[in-house]
């Protein structure tokens, strides 16, 4: 699929997941635009765009924790990505290895 048949949302994002290429783990939720796909695409590390700080950052730049890209796929709308990687540290920013550490419970 060419990233022009991509759909962005109203703000210019796309929902991108990435998963660990080899356990198939779910790392992390982040989004990309334009930019950051096309920064993704052409470094091979992912990139995204920060909606809190309204700004492109470089997963693991300032961490070291970067992802590798190995693949990236869409869905079947268009409209997510997953991005498989090969993580070289802890997606979060807490230091765990995957952003869904914590469970919900029937309770809470």
């Amino acid at each position: 699929m060419l990233t022009k048949n991509l759909k962005f949302d109203e703000k210019g994002l796309i929902t991108a997941v990435l998963q660990h290429h080899t356990t198939r783990e779910i790392l992390m939720v982040a989004w990309m635009n334009a930019e950051a796909l096309a920064l993704t695409l052409q470094t091979g590390e992912a990139h995204f765009w920060s909606r809190s700080r309204q700004e492109l950052w470089h997963k693991g730049g300032t961490s070291g924790n970067v992802q590798r890209v190995t693949e990236i796929r869409v869905d079947c709308d268009g409209d997510t990505l997953l991005l498989q990687v090969d993580p070289a540290g802890p997606a979060c920013h807490t230091g765990a290895e995957s952003c869904f550490f914590s469970q919900l419970e029937s309770g809470d």
